[in-house]
């Protein structure tokens, strides 16, 4: 999505180890917060002290989330507790998470089950008090940094997919594991809310997804699919530093369809067709900017360009719910010699340099190139690509809540839609 369309939006597109605003301090002989630390704090952790965050948390029942972490850190006695500690807090949220999501267990709170904004929040706090901690033992910027990763990680659902069995299953269908291979293998990946400070109460469709669908196993006219998701952030640094690779790279050579997902445009679903190698600039949740060609491993063969290979014809003309779904084929070029960006609705032209791919120049679109580039480089033939949802939008008339019923209905929507998209996708490849 490029800036433009981005700032005419209420809300725009989308999105490893953590990027820091600033150099954490030394460690010091305290356990605890460390109040001279507050500076290390990011700019995403800072809109934790906002009212609607701190509602999010409690109506969501995550509240405690971050406390019994920070509880948790205070009673490890070694780097390797603290180590342990960080992965069970954080493969626990991300559990939680998705169990709440699917209906399992008490809802804690009054949100609808299939918000996402919980999920985010509740990480944020965790982030931050592992940021702040001084334990008495001691510990370098560089362990710290190495939590930080495994929390991020474990968290989103990035290093738990495809487990050697399941606890979950949907359409009355029992969980895949590895060993059946009678079962397709779907992945797909969200993202976290965004563009935080024009509004906070925003929630992403995508990452709602991704929640309700992780582990799931749907019926296909080709036989039963078990979807595994995971959410990454959007953040330009992590991208660079190669979150989206690091967590595919093991997975696409498993699966039989992949599609990466992310907010889109107003009332409508896009299957994109074309992904450009360029980053447009529009700031990310730590307000980073950033305007330059994708940065990937071995950039001297890095194309300008790659391609989705979802079956586009067969899910635009299936009936997969309320929002229609369009084949977008138009790109943003400058065309091979030229210096000025055109748009060529038909797709990039020989030659050209990329600067908006269909779903624009952010996140959506970079973790569409680099899952289709690692694809590509990886000589795998397996069908993916990306699809961009409409925007989540609130009820009419509502400046201040939280939620209300259209916002629900509209996010429960999207949900069953983009499920039917993937279903589609499944039976035709």
């Amino acid at each position: 999505m490029s800036p433009i369309r981005a700032r005419s939006m209420v809300i725009g597109a989308l999105l490893a180890p953590l990027a820091l605003t600033g150099p954490l301090p030394a460690a010091t002989a305290s356990a605890g917060p460390d109040p001279a630390a507050a500076v290390t704090v990011t700019a995403e952790e800072r809109r934790l002290d906002r009212a609607v965050p701190q509602e999010i948390l409690r109506r969501g029942g995550f509240d405690t989330v971050a406390p019994r972490f920070a509880g948790a850190l205070k009673d490890a006695k070694s780097y390797r507790q603290a180590e342990r500690a960080v992965q069970r807090h954080g493969a626990g949220l991300w559990e939680r998470a998705v169990d709440r999501a699917q209906g399992r267990g008490p809802a804690a709170g009054d949100l609808s089950r299939d918000d996402d904004r919980p999920l985010y929040w509740a990480r944020l706090g965790m982030t931050k008090e592992l940021r702040q901690w001084r334990p008495a033992f001691g510990m370098t910027d560089r362990q710290r940094a190495r939590l930080l990763d495994r929390l991020e990680r474990s968290s989103r659902g990035q290093d738990s997919m495809w487990p050697t069995g399941s606890r979950k299953s949907g359409d009355g269908c029992a969980g895949a594991g590895r060993g059946d291979r009678d079962v397709k293998r779907i992945v797909m990946t969200g993202f976290d809310p965004f563009t935080l400070d024009r509004d906070v109460r925003i929630s992403n469709p995508s990452g709602a997804t991704a929640l309700a669908l992780d582990g799931t196993v749907i019926r296909t006219a080709d036989g039963p699919a078990r979807i595994e998701t995971a959410v990454f952030p959007v953040r330009w640094q992590d991208f660079a530093d190669g979150s989206v690779e690091r967590t595919l790279r093991g997975q696409l050579s498993r699966a039989d369809l992949f599609t990466t997902v992310s907010q889109g445009r107003p009332g409508r679903i896009d299957i994109e067709r074309t992904n450009g190698a360029w980053r447009g600039g529009f700031p990310d949740n730590e307000n980073i900017s950033r305007t330059e060609t994708v940065p990937v491993a071995d950039p001297g063969s890095q194309p300008q360009w790659t391609s989705s290979t979802l079956p586009h014809t067969a899910i635009v003309a299936a009936a997969t719910g309320r929002f229609p779904v369009y084949d977008n084929t138009s790109v943003k070029e400058i065309p091979a010699g030229g210096t000025t960006p055109v748009t060529s609705p038909a797709g990039p032209t020989p030659g050209s340099t990329a600067r908006e791919g269909g779903g624009g120049n952010y996140l959506s679109n970079e973790i569409a190139y680099r899952a289709t580039l690692l694809r590509d480089r990886l000589g795998l033939t397996v069908p993916g690509g990306h699809v961009h949802t409409p925007v989540l939008e609130f009820g009419a008339g509502n400046t201040t809540e939280i939620t209300d019923p259209a916002f629900v209905r509209n996010r429960l929507d999207i949900i069953a839609q983009v499920r039917e998209i993937i279903r589609v996708a499944a039976a035709e490849s």
